[in-house]
């Protein structure tokens, strides 16, 4: 601000006297004359300045305007609509606002839920016309869009209008025009087993479904019906999904392993009025049931898992359902990428398909990143032969085999009749006379040696509670027997006999010191780990004496007990090897009906670690009773198989309400550096219904 001469024609008055005015920001806001010989021009200029500098802080003066004020004002409420969606406040030269609205919406409507942030910059003015940039910043995926347009203002009358333009959307926006979002999968990484065997990888598959616009004039609810009776889904349900899709669209049936044996040939399914069978890979296990419960599945996201995901999932991601592939999702997913282009609105995908080039022009990519593979244990050798081993059995069954010098869990299959839930890992059951594993260490604690004389009778009862040995019992192992002859033929009543010089802290001290009930830091998967309570008195006490009342096992559990015997220290057990942390983005698998055990027991928390760690000498005192099951007790059919000698525990443990009462059958066994679990929940006795599978399994193992 300051005083300056002007010539008299600036005067509105056209004084021939010399004037000096005060410019305030270019504009004239005081006029004073100049007397003729004024010594004291700069006291005055300072009195009127001061003046001035008060009035402007008063508000009292009103600068000129040339016009920018407004269009900056325009500018801003051009970038607050466009950033908003909302175009309607916005006055428009040469288009109604609500028509530019909806040309905005339909332009980003692929981008959707996204919304800009959109600023404007610095103004360029040129009398009646304005031109501002437009700065955007898009959240796209994992990246961030940036872009800079401009928007032309005029003024009409005393307002702004914003010239409408779709460039002033998407640089070099045309007429017609509009933005299109796909997201690119990135390769999801492979599940590798022992020696990096790839037990998930993709695979060649089908896609059978009806194509739409292949349909021509044929019904498509006549092909859709004939396409689904041909692949064996719900007819009725198919139609319906047909009906629903737009006329475009490509409604798949089912997706089918592409194998030279496959039962549906491409000839049959083209032999439909708009029947496809699209080539496509999927990441998928040797065999439909390989490891099944274990590694999980992979599919598109359920609508369920979409509104659960938080945002992180949309319609046509594939994602892991159920065991390893849900629990390492992230990790085996990646990040998809995302490209966002420009094409014509009224563009198909006919068009598209049929085009030399790509008819789109790509603005913005985020690029994908591919997932990374999961290490871990599985033999595909022995997880197939355990699945084989239990091919025919209609109960729940399993069998877990680890190697015990590193924990390595080489196999853990659940057979058919566990209908796809894991029993091998997540199973909780009364393991029955396994658990004289457990005793006999506690025993030997107390002074027992493998020597030493126990009472062996046919009954015995307890707080009114009678308890027996199981069916068959031999005769002649009756009376005062050796801990090792009572162990190799399961006497009930002499373990039972040793509860008031074994406390029930002692067996739970005992567990741990085998693996049982004590956490797997290792692991890398979701199992059961074992439960044995630390208190229990009576009848309670007595049945823990014989692997029931409170007592609970998991195949694998039961397979860390024998394998903690073989090492001669505590086994921990490992499946995932080296994997990052365990991220899911989709809802938990539901349990299949019907698969999972009824246990009422609560089960108690897993110990953090042993409590005191068997040692050498007590598992060489624990392997001297298990090879005594096979020389001289009711598993003497595992002396047949080849090897090393193999040294086992039978176990039946009765549950629920029948009469005669319903049994878990188990038998463990040590063979090498190989400990193996096998149980079949509804199986009669240990030693005649797992015994065999076992065996079968040994032998093969080889």
């Amino acid at each position: 601000m300051g005083w300056t001469s002007l010539p008299s024609a600036f005067s509105p008055r056209f004084s021939h006297k010399p004037e000096r005015v005060l410019l305030w920001r270019g504009c004239v806001v005081a006029r004073a004359p100049r007397p003729a010989g004024d010594n004291n021009a700069v006291g005055n200029t300072k009195k009127l300045s001061l003046v001035l500098a008060g009035l402007i802080l008063s508000g009292s003066l009103v600068a000129c305007d040339d016009g920018r004020g407004g269009a900056e004002a325009a500018a801003k409420q051009l970038a607050s609509a466009v950033a908003g969606l909302d175009l309607r406040p916005v006055a428009f030269d040469g288009r109604d606002s609500s028509v530019a609205n909806d040309q905005l919406n339909q332009v980003f409507k692929a981008l959707a839920p996204a919304k800009p942030t959109v600023e404007a910059g610095d103004l360029t003015l040129d009398g009646d016309t304005a031109r501002i940039p437009l700065n955007y910043s898009w959240k796209i995926s994992t990246g961030e869009w940036k872009y800079t347009v401009s928007a032309d203002l005029r003024k009409s009358g005393d307002k702004w209008l914003t010239v409408w333009s779709p460039g002033l959307l998407v640089p070099n926006l045309a007429e017609g025009e509009i933005l299109s979002k796909a997201t690119q999968s990135s390769p999801r990484a492979d599940i590798l087993g022992a020696g990096k065997q790839k037990l998930v990888t993709l695979r060649p598959v089908i896609n059978v479904g009806i194509d739409k616009p292949q349909l021509g004039g044929a019904d498509a609810a006549d092909s859709a019906t004939k396409l689904a009776k041909l692949v064996g889904v719900d007819p009725a349900a198919y139609v319906q999904q047909v009906a629903a899709s737009g006329a475009e669209a490509f409604v798949p049936a089912i997706t089918l392993r592409n194998t030279s044996d496959r039962a549906v040939t491409d000839a049959e399914i083209e032999a439909i009025p708009g029947g496809r069978a699209i080539p496509d890979e999927l990441p998928l296990a040797p065999t439909r049931n390989f490891a099944r419960a274990v590694l999980g599945t992979v599919g598109e996201a359920s609508a369920e898992q979409i509104e659960k995901s938080n945002g992180a999932l949309t319609a046509g991601d594939v994602i892991g359902t159920g065991g390893l592939q849900q629990q390492y999702d992230a990790q085996l997913r990646g990040t998809d990428g995302t490209v966002v282009r420009v094409q014509r609105a009224d563009l198909t995908r006919e068009e598209i398909q049929a085009a030399p080039t790509d008819p789109r022009r790509t603005v913005f990519e985020v690029q994908g990143v591919p997932g990374t593979p999961l290490q871990t244990t599985l033999d595909t050798k022995l997880q197939q032969l355990a699945e084989d081993t239990l091919a025919d059995i209609k109960p729940a069954s399993a069998i877990v085999a680890i190697r015990p010098s590193s924990g390595a869990v080489l196999a853990a299959a659940s057979g058919p009749g566990s209908n796809g839930y894991n029993t091998a890992m997540l199973g909780q059951y009364a393991p029955g006379s396994t658990f004289k594993v457990v005793d006999s260490l506690a025993m030997m604690r107390n002074g027992f040696t493998p020597d030493s004389t126990v009472e062996c009778t046919p009954t015995l009862t307890v707080d009114g509670r009678k308890f027996k040995n199981a069916e068959g019992y031999p005769k002649d192992s009756l009376g005062s027997v050796t801990l090792r002859d009572a162990f190799a033929h399961s006497c009930n009543t002499a373990f039972i006999a040793a509860r008031d010089k074994v406390t029930q802290a002692q067996l739970e001290s005992a567990a741990t010191s085998l693996g049982v009930a004590v956490e797997a830091p290792k692991l890398g998967a979701e199992a059961f780990l074992g439960s044995v309570p630390g208190e229990a008195e009576g009848t309670e006490h007595a049945a823990a004496m014989i692997g029931q009342g409170r007592v609970l096992m998991s195949p694998l559990s039961a397979a860390v007990m024998a394998g903690s015997v073989a090492k001669g220290s505590p086994v921990s057990p490992v499946l995932v090897e080296e994997t990052a942390p365990a991220t899911s983005s989709a809802s938990p698998a539901p349990t299949p009906e019907g698969s999972a055990p009824s246990s009422t027991v609560t089960a108690e928390a897993p110990a953090k670690s042993a409590q005191t760690p068997v040692t050498k000498a007590e598992a060489a005192a624990l392997t001297d009773l298990m090879r005594a099951v096979v020389t001289s007790g009711h598993a003497g059919f595992l002396a047949e198989v080849p090897g090393e000698p193999v040294g086992a525990k039978t176990g039946t443990a009765e549950f629920g309400n029948a009469n005669p009462p319903k049994t878990h059958a188990w038998i463990i066994a040590v063979h090498g550096d190989l400990a193996v679990a096998v149980f079949v929940e509804d199986g009669g006795l240990g030693a005649t219904t797992s015994g065999p599978l076992l065996k079968k399994f040994l032998t093969a193992a080889g």
